[in-house]
């Protein structure tokens, strides 16, 4: 474990000052030179408080007997201990929040947006063929049709995480860091789980020209639900790729030019998946053919991903726990879908000596939130399988 020089970070911090101290700080727990368990709350507080073994000290109560609340609290200067602090709270929450177990996060597209749901407009062009432009004549001018999405309304969640004098006198950095990390843990998996049901349509959010419709469809206006297609070899593949083939743009008339990459499959299939997606070659042998025959595997270009959380999801909607084994996905999910993000997870600190440092003995507080909601950009990029 490294040993963290306190006296040296606080000259550092006082020669490069708070922003790029905390800046470097970031970037060394982000490459994992320093991890937030190898600092200690009260050796930071002793080390980057002026007086700081003072200050420490006058967290017990028995040392300010006598001594006047101006005497015992204005003079101090705790911003380069709470900003530091500060970073070791998010850099914990972040890991957290990040979690591999929250796969669908990843997989779809995150959009910046300042508004609390929106009318994403688009253009639809007329269906009918172009005119041929003859030499030394004018272009035709081209009208459009409006074409939009709106997407759902954003949500904010958030905690606070406390910082006590208790936890700083006693040095209790891994109770705060863990508290830190819970707080990423919840915030991380609550996203997850609301973008789960939109991947998985359970929460059909897909709202085109005004009316809203589910995200997977087994009839018009596009097909992308196909039944009794369970995960056996490349041939159940090969029926999803062929779906796709056969959706159109209603925007243009042509094909949807998706180009799937992407299957995510419950926990129980994880391993027949990588073996018809990795496998280097297959045999075919047709019904009642006396000839196998050896080629190449067909299907290549595809990252399989699977998912406790979202088999668990789709049980937790009603689906019977045999059926929802059989259930998998397949597509381009970061066009098919997003994460319209008003903010990422973001860190506030309160004041110094607000209220609760009298009224709860905290030192120091930090308020954790996002704010976002999960949306169908576009479902003809996505295809739902499953075995009925």
């Amino acid at each position: 474990m490294p040993t963290i020089k306190y006296r040296e970070l606080r000259r550092q911090y006082e020669l490069d000052g708070p922003a790029r101290t905390v800046q470097h700080l970031s970037e060394a727990l982000a490459e994992r030179q320093l991890r937030p368990t190898d600092f200690s709350l009260r050796d930071l507080a002793e080390g980057l408080i002026p007086d700081g073994r003072e200050w420490v000290r006058l967290l017990d109560p028995r040392s300010t007997a006598g001594v006047t609340l101006q005497e015992a609290g204005n003079a101090v200067d705790v911003s380069a201990f709470s900003n530091i602090t500060g970073q070791l709270v998010y850099s914990t929450l972040l890991e957290s929040y990040q979690h591999e177990a929250f796969v669908a996060s990843r997989l779809v597209s995150t959009v910046p947006t300042r508004f609390d749901g929106e009318k994403i407009p688009g253009i639809t062009r007329p269906a009918d063929a172009l005119d041929e432009v003859r030499p030394g004549m004018p272009y035709p001018n081209l009208g459009f049709g409006e074409d939009y999405i709106e997407t759902p309304s954003t949500t904010k969640r958030g905690f606070i995480v406390p910082v006590t004098k208790e936890a700083v006198f006693f040095d209790r950095t891994n109770l705060v860091l863990a508290r830190a990390a819970e707080v990423g843990e919840l915030l991380g998996l609550n996203k997850e789980k609301r973008v789960l049901d939109v991947v998985l349509g359970l929460a059909n959010s897909y709202k085109w020209k005004g009316t809203s419709y589910n995200t997977y469809q087994a009839a018009t206006p596009w097909i992308n639900k196909i039944s009794a297609n369970e995960l056996i070899d490349w041939t159940d593949v090969d029926r999803v790729e062929q779906a796709l083939a056969d959706l159109i743009d209603p925007a243009t008339g042509e094909p949807v030019l998706v180009e799937a990459d992407t299957v995510l499959v419950m926990p129980a299939y994880r391993h027949a998946a990588n073996r018809i997606f990795n496998a280097t070659e297959i045999r075919y042998t047709g019904t009642g053919a006396a000839t196998t025959t050896i080629a190449p595997n067909p299907i290549s270009g595809y990252r399989v991903e699977s998912s406790r959380l979202a088999y668990q999801r789709l049980v937790a909607s009603g689906i019977a726990a045999a059926d929802a084994k059989k259930y998998w996905f397949v597509g381009d999910f970061r066009r098919a879908f997003a994460y319209m993000e008003n903010w990422p997870i973001t860190v506030v600190q309160a004041p110094q000596n607000d209220e609760a440092d009298f009224t709860q003995d905290i030192v120091l507080r930090f308020k954790v939130s996002e704010r976002g909601a999960a949306a169908v950009l576009n479902p003809r990029y996505a295809v739902l399988c499953y075995d009925s």
